[in-house]
């Protein structure tokens, strides 16, 4: 079974970050490839940044939106070199994400492995009314 590659946008509102058919944001920043899917706990955003370190990512949230931002390094190859092919992105990067209602990204929590950012968004639980009694005096 094939798996076909779907733009972000479908979904999520991206401010035109994360389009598939742009390789850099307004800002100049290039955006790393970014999976986001749902499942019966909540939201898993899954960001490709090979070659990263961990201390290296930030990510950010404000209200419902989540920006993960960083630099990978050009640090492997000679100074002095003429590419034949360069497809890899270097230096800073950023991706925003403004997520749907019913997430808690207070809770959101994330975990970088194998040059695989993960961020697992639980789903906000209902906020249940309050019944109180106010006294009479």
């Amino acid at each position: 079974m094939a798996v076909t590659k779907v733009s972000s946008k479908v979904h999520f509102s991206s401010h035109g970050t994360l389009d598939a058919n742009h390789d850099s944001a307004p800002n100049g920043r290039w955006v790393p490839n970014t999976d986001v899917y749902a499942t019966p706990q909540g939201l898993v955003i899954k960001v490709e940044l090979a070659g990263m370190k961990s201390d290296s990512l930030e990510i950010i949230t404000e209200g419902s939106r989540l920006r993960i931002s960083g630099s990978r390094p050009d640090c492997c190859r000679e100074h002095h070199c003429n590419f034949l092919k360069m497809a890899i992105t270097y230096g800073p990067f950023e991706a925003v994400l403004d997520l749907p209602p019913g997430y808690d990204l207070c809770q959101a929590k994330a975990i970088y492995v194998n040059g695989f950012l993960r961020i697992d968004v639980p789903m906000a639980h209902p906020i249940q009314p309050k019944t109180t009694k106010i006294p009479i005096n």
